[in-house]
């Protein structure tokens, strides 16, 4: 146990104790500041176009219907645009200069953005173009958190703390919930800094982006791609609370060495070309690890949470709960629950029970409420303002929290999911075009969300159910069981095992255990022998 993690890891390959201590987790909640970012905003850009001041400051509120769609959709997709193309560019910083300094730069592009949306007031270009900004710095530091964490953390921990990402999320996204409801409650609607105040707070986790990488370490994966073998031995001993002479240390840089080698780099040589990564990605080795996360990720999206993320008041309302208020406090109640099953779900449920039930069993409940809520809505119209506050409404409202809760605890792991998968020598490009599919599935989604309720009302949800079983579909055929695979030990899990993805873990476990035996046995005999990931041996 680390600071309330359950340590599980394989028996038959124990680990120092040391390695289990505040550094790996200071590192990880350090960078998981900027996932923050992104919750906040998820939660609060809905309500904050509700509130009254922010309809007069946009003169909506004698607008249209339909240029009130239009505006909200315009807000948030200028947003998720900005993500996606983020997501692209961080790539060629990412690798060059480091998951540090590519952090830190998103946190100041971030607080940019911020600061245009705040002096934006009336000018909806520069409010827009602040939008995008906060949007770019979002969307790279969406590629690189995962990633930083996953080459910084013990395996047997490993899903918990790239959790963090999602739990600061959520529990960022509550605070962007109950700021909206508190400026709505104890500031006039004719006092602008009604608006100014949740937009102003978003610079708090931007800020402690910056600071909290300015603290931590580099990866010691990427120093050693890069050539930068005594810098990722310092890094890494810091990180694992060991001397640079421990037995674990000198294991783990040899593996990471030893896979590079394997790939065809050489950490002498700083990494290979961009046409040789592109040519790797797209091998017949890398490209299904490839597909598998493209796939998570916009089944992710394709379950509706972020549109009921972004448009929740307007769902509310639809379900019968009118009023600003009433609805920014349902809202709030959604984001808490939301926050509170992400904690269980990441602290004790991933690296105890796995990705791959998490992910059919959220499945199933997502599936479940949101075809309920379709019926409910079919049945009395409440897209139409026919619902009423009555013994089913408030059944409607307890649909929409379990939806929460099923969500979190399972498709959040998307994230942890695509974090693992790939080698070391493509992870950073693979992960780019996983989160640009990540943000593409946002934007189609909450740019849409907003029609689809106005134009297909209830078949918004159908949708969503729909697709969601194709979800679970894809996610049993073929997302395999990542829990406790060492980074460097991928490639046997999806190399040498084969059928569907329900008997690749049950093959890979039989090899590391051979293995396993094997280091035992060698160790017996006197012998010094460091293991590789494809099971051989260099003495």
């Amino acid at each position: 146990m680390v600071f309330l993690i359950p340590v599980r890891e394989d028996p038959s390959d124990p680990q120092p104790r040391e390695i289990y201590n505040w550094r790996v987790v200071a590192v990880a909640v350090a960078a998981a500041w900027g996932s923050s970012m992104f919750g906040y905003d998820s939660a609060f850009i809905g309500g904050t176009m509700a509130l009254p001041s922010f309809q007069s400051a946009w003169g909506l509120a004698d607008a249209s219907a339909a240029s009130q769609t239009a505006l909200s959709a315009n807000i948030v997709s200028t947003f998720q645009a900005g993500c996606f193309f983020g997501a692209l560019l961080v790539y060629f910083t990412n690798d060059r200069l480091g998951r540090r300094p590519s952090l830190i730069g998103a946190g100041f592009i971030f607080n940019i953005g911020v600061i245009l949306q705040l002096i934006g007031g009336g000018n909806i270009g520069l409010f827009y173009a602040g939008r995008a900004l906060t949007g770019l710095g979002v969307g790279s530091s969406s590629v690189v958190i995962p990633q930083y964490i996953a080459e910084c953390a013990p395996a047997a921990i490993r899903g918990a703390l790239v959790g963090l990402f999602e739990i600061m999320l959520q529990l960022s996204a509550v605070c962007g919930y109950w700021v909206n409801y508190g400026v709505n409650r104890n500031i006039s609607p004719s006092n602008q800094a009604q608006w100014r105040i949740p937009v102003g707070v978003q610079m708090i986790p931007g800020t402690l982006l910056i600071l909290g990488m300015f603290w931590a370490v580099e990866s010691p994966r990427h120093s050693i791609a890069k050539g930068l073998h005594e810098k990722a031995i310092k890094d890494l001993q810091w990180l694992r609370n060991l001397p640079a002479d421990h037995p674990h240390i000198r294991t783990m840089i040899s593996n990471i060495e030893n896979q590079l080698e394997h790939e065809g780099v050489s950490s002498t040589q700083g990494g290979g070309n961009f046409r040789s990564i592109v040519r790797e990605t797209f091998s017949s080795a890398v490209l299904p690890r490839l597909m598998i996360g493209i796939w998570i990720q916009l089944f992710q999206n394709f379950t509706g949470i972020n549109g009921i993320n972004y448009f929740s008041p307007t769902i509310f309302k639809s379900i019968g709960f009118t009023g600003t208020s009433v609805g920014l406090l349902a809202t709030g109640v959604y984001g808490a629950i939301k926050s509170i099953f992400s904690i269980i779900s990441f602290m004790f449920l991933v690296d105890r029970f796995g990705r791959r039930p998490l992910l059919l069993l959220a499945s199933v409940g997502c599936c479940f409420t949101l075809f309920y809520l379709a019926g409910y809505a079919s049945l009395t119209h409440s897209f139409e303002g026919g619902a009423e506050k009555n013994a089913a409404a408030y059944s409607a409202i307890v649909m929409v929290y379990l939806f929460a809760m099923s969500y979190v605890s399972g498709w959040n792991l998307s994230w942890i999911v695509c974090s693992e998968l790939f080698p070391t020598h493509v992870r950073s490009f693979c992960l780019t075009i996983t989160t640009c599919a990540q943000w593409l599935g946002q934007f189609m989604v909450v740019y849409s969300t907003p029609y689809m309720i106005e134009s297909i009302t209830y078949g918004a949800f159908l949708f969503f159910g729909g697709m969601t079983v194709i979800a679970f579909g894809f996610v049993y055929f073929f997302v395999p069981e990542t829990k406790g695979v060492a980074l460097e030990d991928m490639d046997i899990l999806f190399q040498e095992t084969t059928g569907f993805a329900s008997t690749k873990r049950q093959q890979f476990d039989e090899i590391i255990t051979l293995r396993n035996r094997q280091r035992a046995s060698n160790k017996l005999d006197g012998e010094e022998v460091q293991y590789v990931e494809n099971s051989e041996k260099v003495v």
